[in-house]
């Protein structure tokens, strides 16, 4: 007897369901932002990770709305610089430091040292520099899903 594969988690997730997931992550990394203390990079993981995450989510949220597929959406992975590409490809117009910030990202691997790179915590972005990423995506996600859905 087959097994039939179980559906992908988030498949059938829309557009619009995507962007909420991804400010619920934002109202979480605005909470964790406060935890973090100075001269311990460590202690600034939870936000990074957070913010990191909410980030992805909402360049998903927009590649869905411009009409790419859950699938092809997933097979990116974490990179970051690749839905960014896609993203400006489709109209997005970000800052040209917020684009060369998500490339940056990439390209130090800033996701994966969050999760597991205890001994390079230092050389991440500066946290300003993140969270003003997180911020001018999330509002321009926002102001994109407004103008299709109305």
């Amino acid at each position: 007897m087959a097994t039939l594969a179980k559906p992908y988690p988030g498949q059938s997730a829309t557009a619009e369901d995507v962007f909420l997931l991804a400010e619920e992550y934002r109202r979480a990394a605005r909470a964790l932002l406060g935890l973090g203390r100075t001269g311990a990079p460590l202690s600034r993981a939870p936000y990074r990770l957070t913010a990191i995450h909410a980030i992805e989510l909402y360049l998903n949220a927009l590649l869905l709305i411009e009409g790419m597929d859950a699938p092809r959406v997933r097979s990116l992975q974490h990179d970051l610089a690749a839905r960014a590409k896609l993203a400006l490809a489709s109209g997005l117009a970000l800052r040209s430091r917020t684009a060369a910030h998500l490339e940056a990202m990439e390209k130090g691997r800033e996701y994966l040292v969050s999760r597991y790179g205890t001994d390079q915590a230092s050389t991440l972005s500066q946290i300003n520099r993140l969270h003003a990423t997180l911020e001018e995506i999330g509002e321009k996600v926002r102001k994109k899903l407004k103008r299709t859905a109305g």
